[in-house]
């Protein structure tokens, strides 16, 4: 497997994360204490694509399951692909929402480096 600059993946990293993003003050945010992140938001169009990505899931605010890999694996709904560098995060393009979003720095803590694609699949998180 290889990154967008032709690099073979050298794998150290999780393979495929889970994370469970929710809304805290009006933005998506979601908490890993695997990697230190707290109420981590997403923004600059990224909240707007979990809208969309979310639409049919009921009580997605109180949270939902993403999960995410620089592989495609099976049953990922959503590919993710990537634009250009900005301010230390990078723009991604969802071609079947039409839409493009910023993810933060923080998308560092998952892989080495900003992968040219990222597979994704939204469900309803198991409530107690």
């Amino acid at each position: 497997m290889r990154l967008r600059t032709g690099k073979p993946i050298r794998i150290t990293m999780n393979a495929i994360n889970v994370i469970i993003p929710y809304r805290w003050e009006g933005m998506w945010v979601f908490d890993d204490p695997r990697v230190d992140l707290d109420k981590e938001p997403f923004v600059s169009g990224a909240d707007d694509i979990i809208d969309r990505m979310v639409s049919d899931i009921p009580g997605a605010e109180e949270g939902f399951k993403l999960i995410f890999s620089g592989a495609r694996f099976p049953g990922a709904q959503f590919e993710m692909k990537w634009k250009r560098e900005d301010c230390d995060g990078n723009w991604y393009y969802v071609e079947a929402l039409d839409m493009e979003g910023w993810l933060c720095p923080a998308l560092l803590k998952y892989f080495e480096e900003a992968p040219g694609r990222i597979y994704a699949k939204v469900e309803p998180r198991k409530r107690d």
